[in-house]
């Protein structure tokens, strides 16, 4: 490894730091009002929701597949009515795993 990449790699860990240092040391001072604070208990589902769909819909090669070929989308679906129905994680967890690795199993 570089110099050059050891110094970016350290700017990038003070950067980090001191921006959520920053959040913690004077978090406790700043209020938000309640439309704020509403819409920010929605930052997760938002981020996560990111995350999940596009590796859900464009597995492997990143083209779309919207087939029931497509394992991942079928896992997903499924841990969508398992969250809805029983409004628990870890059936939600158990069961949409379970379904990913026999549909994946069944299609080879």
């Amino acid at each position: 490894m570089s110099l050059f990449e050891i110094a970016l790699i350290g700017g990038m860990a003070l950067i980090t730091f001191g921006i959520r240092y920053g959040l913690f040391a004077v978090g406790h001072r700043v209020r938000f009002n309640p439309l704020v604070s509403r819409a920010l208990t929605y930052v997760p589902v938002a981020v996560l929701t990111a995350i999940i769909v596009p590796a859900m819909l464009m597995p492997g090669d990143g083209g779309m597949q919207l087939s029931w070929h497509n394992a991942y989308l079928v896992g997903g679906l499924a841990a969508i009515v398992i969250a809805a129905l029983s409004r628990n994680l870890l059936a939600t967890i158990f069961g949409s795993m379970l379904l990913f690795f026999l549909w994946r199993w069944l299609l080879a």
